[in-house]
């Protein structure tokens, strides 16, 4: 490592890897570190995206897509099933990941356009002078550094570090926060669809989900709102469900972990510091899903590093059109998502067993998910009500 960089990008997930291989492709000198001595792995996620957000930042390849799903299904409480996406466009389907493959593919992508990157190092700081983030300290095999750069841009996740030093206030309430747990497993018939489990059986305050990886192995797994968690809990009732529904399947993998769904936080960027990804909160409030909205954020603060260095001004008054951008585009459909999910979690089993049948006979598969909400809500008024601002 040198001690001098234009900009230091913290975490080399989806949206770092963009912010660094935006920077490089712009003529910036760029180091892209990752704490773990394996990019991608190990895997906290379901794995699914959409595919017109995936080639929007990279052409998909079949080494790292696992699955090509047609669309999705909702099962409601009573097993009510509404099937979702497959006749609104060939794009608004999408791809259940590889993310071991995928992450690193996108990390490959950071370092051919002139990326430095450097796994198996941890960020332990930022460096401040005159106010500013002007860098940070990492440990590498155990030694200690002081590096410096123009810009730290913070993709370091949920558990993010790099915000709270920068003074940017990331904390989160229980109700901020999904508690998951996730298998993977073999020996089942995955189908083409991806599956949601909508109700309190399956998971309080969330919902559980199958994404289908190949023809006989899927991720299934559920999150659960953390306020109405218990320790072991996301863990019990994917057991229930495996013991329910998939007798006879295998589990290959587990993982555990937290995803936001908090919505936008206040501040995601402060003098030379930008924050991207879940470290963010840039993550679907009612879904959970993070991947694009963490690639479009890590393409947005990349572009604006490129500004802010030919200026040469790394304050508020450059960085603030990072803010400006992320929340005018998709930040705008997070804060959308957020009033859906409080309205959700007002809902009883048996209220979401009628929202589910008043779109028995509607042709849903050909619908977005906007149209579909404008539905409900035209059927369901007094239910709905406070969705009425979202049309």
């Amino acid at each position: 490592m040198k001690d001098k960089y234009d900009v230091i990008v913290v975490g080399a997930g989806p949206g770092g890897s963009i912010a660094a291989k935006t920077c490089a492709e712009g003529g910036l000198d760029v180091l892209l570190i990752e704490k773990r001595q394996e990019i991608g792995d190990p895997v906290r996620c379901a794995e699914g995206v959409s595919k017109d957000g995936l080639i929007r930042h990279i052409q998909p390849d079949k080494r790292w897509i696992s699955k090509e799903v047609k669309g999705s299904k909702i099962i409601a409480p009573d097993g009510t099933e509404i099937r979702m996406s497959e006749g609104a466009s060939s794009q608004k389907a999408g791809y259940t990941l590889e993310r071991k493959v995928f992450d690193r593919a996108l990390a490959q992508q950071a370092a051919m356009a002139g990326a430095e990157v450097m796994v198996k190092t941890r960020a332990t700081g930022l460096l401040h002078s005159n106010g500013a983030v002007c860098g940070i300290k990492a440990m590498y095999m155990g030694e200690n550094h002081d590096i410096k750069a123009n810009i730290v841009i913070g993709a370091d996740g949920v558990e993010s570090k790099v915000g709270r030093w920068g003074g940017i206030d990331t904390t989160m309430k229980p109700v901020d926060i999904e508690t998951g747990a996730q298998f993977l497993v073999s020996n089942i018939d995955a189908g083409e669809y991806s599956k949601f489990y909508m109700g309190g059986e399956y998971a309080p305050g969330g919902y559980l989900w199958l994404f289908p990886k190949g023809e006989h192995t899927a991720n299934v797994g559920l999150g659960i709102l953390g306020s109405k968690s218990e320790k072991g809990m996301a863990l019990s009732l994917l057991q229930k469900f495996m013991k329910n529904h998939m007798p006879d399947a295998r589990i290959l993998e587990m993982v555990v972990g937290g995803v936001p769904v908090s919505g936008p936080i206040k501040q995601t960027a402060t003098n030379g510091l930008l924050l991207v990804g879940d470290a963010a909160r840039q993550s679907d409030p009612v879904t959970g899903g993070g991947i694009i909205n963490a690639m479009d954020a890590g393409k947005i603060a990349g572009e604006v590093c490129i500004k802010a260095c030919k200026a040469g001004d790394y304050s508020m008054n450059t960085l603030q059109e990072y803010e400006d951008r992320w929340r005018d585009t998709f930040g705008k459909s997070l804060s959308k998502s957020l009033k859906v999910k409080n309205m959700l979690l007002k809902f009883s089993d048996e209220q979401l067993n009628q929202l589910a049948h008043s779109l028995v006979g509607e042709d849903v598969s050909r619908m977005t998910l906007p149209a579909v909400l404008k539905i409900l809500a035209t059927k369901n008024p007094k239910m709905l009500w406070e969705m009425r601002s979202l049309f």
